[in-house]
C-alpha cells in the first residue's frame, strides 16, 4: 500500500478517532483498483515460471490481476510487469503463513473473485525424499504448500469466489500424482505424494462447494521449462514446454469448464489425466 495512502488514513483515523472508520477506509481503498466490469482473478506464487504466465495471460485479456508471492521486493519480473499495467496489484502473500491468508481475504472482503488459481508448490530437495535419505521435515513442508495451503486459500477465500460470475477455483496438479498410471517414476516422492493428496483435497472441496455453484478444477500444466524442472529433473527440459505455451493451454482449459464438468483432472491440452 503506497505511504501517502496510509498516512491519509491514519489522518483520518486522529481526526475521527475511530478506528473502524480507519479500517473500513483501508479496506476500501484495498480492492479500488478493481474494475468491477472486468473479471478478477486471484493467482499465488506468481513470481516466476507458470504463476508469472498466468499473470501475464490475464493481464492481457483484460482482467483484474491479483498477484500473490512470498517476497514482492525481489520479484523483478513481476514488479515490472506492475510497471505497465493498470489492472494489476502485486500483494505479498506465503501461503503457509494462515494468518496472513486470512488477513488478504478481509482486506478484499466485498470483491468478487471469479478465478482463484492455487499454483504456488514447491518439490522440495531431491536427496530428502528419497528412500534412505528421507527426511521428515521436508515432507511436511511439501505438504504444508501443495496440499494444505490451498485447501486455506479456498476456505479464506470461498466468500469471494460465490459472490463472482464465473465462481471457478483452480488448482495445479501434476501427473506425477497419478496412482493408476503403468508407470511410476523414481525419485520425487514427497512431491508425488503431495499431488496426490492435493487430488483428493480438491474432490473434498468440490463437494463441500457444489451447491453454491463453485467449480473446483484441477489442470496438470504439462512438462514445463520451469526452475523446478531444469533443477530437479533436467533429463526433461528438452521435452518440455515454455511457461507461456502451457498456460495458454490450461487458460483455454479454464475458460471452457461450466457446471457440466465432471472433476476428472484436466491436462493442459484438453486430456484427462489419469488418476
Amino acid at each position: 500500500m503506497p505511504s501517502e495512502f496510509l498516512n491519509v488514513c491514519l489522518r483520518r483515523l486522529f481526526l475521527c478517532g475511530s478506528i473502524a472508520t480507519a479500517l473500513l477506509t483501508l479496506s476500501i481503498g484495498q480492492a479500488a483498483w478493481i474494475d468491477p466490469q472486468q473479471p478478477t482473478v486471484l493467482i499465488t506464487g506468481s513470481n516466476r515460471g507458470i504463476g508469472l504466465a498466468f499473470v501475464e495471460h490475464y493481464l492481457a485479456e483484460g482482467w483484474n490481476v491479483l498477484a500473490t508471492t512470498r517476497s514482492p521486493s525481489s520479484a523483478d519480473d513481476l514488479q515490472r510487469l506492475g510497471e505497465g499495467w493498470d489492472n494489476l496489484v502485486i500483494e505479498q502473500l506465503d501461503v503457509t503463513d494462515e494468518d496472513r491468508v486470512k488477513t488478504l481475504a478481509a482486506d478484499y472482503i466485498g470483491t468478487p473473485i471469479d478465478l482463484l488459481i492455487n499454483n504456488a508448490g514447491i518439490y522440495g530437495g531431491t536427496k530428502e525424499q528419497n528412500l534412505g535419505s528421507l527426511d521428515p521435515q521436508t515432507f511436511h513442508d511439501v505438504m504444508a504448500v501443495n496440499v494444505l495451503a490451498p485447501m486455506q486459500m479456498i476456505e479464506a477465500f470461498t466468500e469471494h469466489v460465490a459472490a463472482s460470475r464465473h465462481k471457478k477455483i483452480v488448482s495445479i496438479t501434476s501427473g506425477a500424482g497419478s496412482v493408476s498410471g503403468d508407470q511410476v517414476s523414481t525419485g520425487g516422492a514427497f512431491y508425488s505424494i503431495s499431488k496426490a493428496a492435493l487430488n483428493m483435497a480438491m474432490r473434498k472441496a468440490g463437494a463441500a462447494l457444489g451447491e453454491r455453484g463453485i467449480m473446483v478444477v484441477l489442470i496438470a500444466p504439462g512438462l514445463v521449462t520451469t526452475d523446478m524442472l531444469r533443477q530437479n529433473r533436467p533429463n526433461l527440459v528438452p521435452r518440455a514446454n515454455s511457461p507461456a505455451e502451457s498456460v495458454a493451454g490450461m487458460a483455454a482449459v479454464i475458460a471452457r469448464i461450466d457446471a457440466s464438468h465432471n472433476k476428472q483432472i484436466m491436462n493442459y491440452n484438453g486430456s484427462i489425466v489419469a488418476w
